[in-house]
């Protein structure tokens, strides 16, 4: 009397052989997306596909099975997690030919961020070099805008006397990255250092 529950609960679950490695999962999964390659292989089991079984009775799918893993992921929680290293072009390629459509645009949408985020190229740098007195230094550094750093300071000696004492001149060398989002326009250091700018820009 016990022989007759295996097969229905069996039902439930699908064996696939994707390129010799084995797959198991549910009917419900694979039936995610209707107008898949896997839907109409599992589940609507007709001789549209004309699918071949191993021995064990798996799907036989002659695809590589190291992209397979995201494809069925995807299926079962509806995440793209794609490992380190996997080329996100193969997990493309496998969701096309499987023709799981979100799965497609998802996919595209990562590479071309990829592609963005790679054609900015190296971090640029602005520099200012900056002319001021002893007694300006801790105030031009404390008043820097945001995104400034302190790169260097160069002592220029004495450019004159003012009573009894000398006035010691430095250069300081400051920078920031220079961004898309600051379409080359860059604020000064500080306007409250009574600074004068020497030299150009250095990208």
């Amino acid at each position: 009397p016990a022989r007759g529950s295996p097969p229905a609960a069996a039902s439930k679950w699908v064996r696939l052989n994707v390129g010799g490695t084995y797959f198991v999962s549910t009917r419900q999964t694979l039936c995610r997306e209707p107008k898949s390659f896997l839907c109409r292989l599992c589940c609507q089991d007709g001789p549209e596909l004309g699918s071949d079984k191993d021995e064990t009775g798996a799907y036989l799918i002659d695809r590589d099975p190291t992209y397979f893993g995201p494809i069925l992921n995807y299926l079962r929680h509806g995440k793209l997690i794609i490992n380190k290293e996997l080329a996100e072009e193969g997990v493309l390629e496998e969701a096309e030919f499987y023709n799981i459509a979100s799965l497609v645009r998802l996919v595209k949408e990562r590479i071309r961020d990829n592609e963005n985020r790679t054609s900015q190229g190296p971090v640029k740098h602005v520099y200012r070099v900056l002319q001021c007195q002893e007694e300006e230094l801790t105030q031009m550094v404390s008043t820097m805008s945001d995104g400034w750093k302190f790169e260097q300071l160069i002592s220029i000696g004495s450019s004159y006397n003012y009573g009894n004492e000398d006035q010691a001149e430095f250069l300081c060398v400051v920078s920031r990255e220079l961004n898309n989002s600051t379409n080359g326009i860059v604020k000064e250091p500080s306007e409250k250092a009574k600074v004068r700018q020497l030299l150009r820009c250095i990208s």
